[in-house]
């Protein structure tokens, strides 16, 4: 089984992620799936496949060739970690601030827990400071 788990982790990156798939969403996080880490409110965390959409469209329209390459996958009963690193270049307005062309990196690391083959919890640390200061959010 963890095998096949890393796989849904590894294949949720590339075809919702790296291929901008947004129907890989609903066939890969459960309904009532929870993903912590992504909102601006850690006590409300973004909830099912209609909770990750909009996220996930901020993103890709903000940073349409954002690549993601899966570094290195453990895996241990139930659940995925996964180290990542994030490429992309700011092409579209992102939290109010105009495309600047600048190109991002930054790194991530995501715990995720699979249950019938869907992404049923995951706890996300992505760097997002860095991402806001490459796009002159912050100082």
């Amino acid at each position: 089984m963890s095998e096949e788990n890393k796989q849904l982790v590894r294949r949720w990156f590339e075809e919702v992620w790296n291929n901008g798939r947004v129907e890989a969403i609903d066939e890969m996080f459960d309904e009532n799936g929870i993903a912590h880490g992504l909102s601006d409110d850690p006590e409300n965390p973004i909830r099912g496949p209609q909770g990750f959409r909009p996220f996930h469209t901020v993103f890709r329209e903000a940073f349409p060739n954002m690549m993601i390459v899966v570094e290195d996958v453990v895996a241990e009963g139930d659940k995925v970690a996964a180290r990542c690193s994030v490429r992309a270049k700011h092409e579209g307005e992102f939290m109010g601030r105009a495309a600047t062309q600048a190109p991002v990196e930054f790194t991530g690391i995501t715990i995720v827990r699979i249950y019938n083959g869907k992404i049923v919890e995951a706890w996300n640390n992505f760097d997002f400071m860095q991402l806001h200061k490459q796009v002159g959010l912050i100082a």
